[in-house]
């Protein structure tokens, strides 16, 4: 398997691992996301306007510390722009999983659903937002196409817009209906494990992170041919 390959795979992983992680946030810390973005500001405006349901705090709190980790992920990959490919690229996914480890931590003992938030809740949102936007920095400057990661509508307009439908050549079709089957996939698989608790699909997305980092990026660069 090529190093492209690896990282693609790593990529579709953490595709999924979105879904999980939103269920988690939508599902179990009071109908806010701390992946997507796009829908976390939409919900905050609906908030503002004085939506049933919604909390203007969760969703400020959920954007702010989105933001704080992708200023954390751009300042990593301008600082290591130098240096090491590997040494970068393990250093952002060290980071998410340490963030996620850190929320599943806060979140012991919290039920499947938080309906009064406490400390507790926003120390969750917190740490899975700024976990998402250190991942979103770094693979926006890794520029893979079709694999965001977090986002799928510029992923399903591609589908529709170069199909033979719209007398395109289907370019990319496959990752593009895989990304969204991950995602998908991880949705369902992050609202089963929420019957456990938030801990549970938590502490797996921190170890599938980890996973998905070691096989991307090898303890050490393999060797040049000469």
């Amino acid at each position: 398997m090529t190093s492209s390959d690896r990282l693609a795979l790593a990529l579709f992983t953490l595709t999924g691992l979105t879904g999980v992680i939103d269920a988690v946030s939508f599902l179990g810390l009071g109908r806010v996301f701390t992946a997507n973005m796009t829908g976390n500001v939409v919900l905050l405006g609906f908030a503002v306007a004085g939506a049933p349901g919604l909390s203007i705090t969760r969703h400020a709190v959920s954007l702010v510390a989105f933001l704080v980790g992708a200023v954390a992920g751009g300042y990593i990959g301008h600082s290591m722009a130098g240096g090491s490919r590997h040494r970068w690229l393990r250093t952002a996914g060290l980071g998410e999983a340490a963030l996620l480890c850190a929320a599943a931590l806060a979140s012991m003992g919290v039920a499947g659903v938080v309906e009064i938030p406490t400390i507790r809740t926003y120390a969750v949102i917190a740490l899975t937002a700024v976990a998402m936007g250190l991942r979103n920095a770094t693979v926006q400057r890794l520029a893979v196409p079709d694999l965001t990661t977090t986002i799928l509508t510029r992923t399903l307009t591609g589908i529709a817009a170069d199909s033979s439908l719209a007398g395109g050549e289907n370019a990319r079709i496959g990752r593009r209906l895989l990304s969204v089957v991950v995602m998908f996939a991880g949705a369902v698989i992050g609202t089963l494990l929420l019957r456990h608790g938030l801990a549970l699909p938590l502490t797996l997305s921190a170890m599938c992170v980890l996973a998905a980092t070691y096989a991307a990026v090898p303890a050490s660069p393999p060797a040049a041919n000469h």
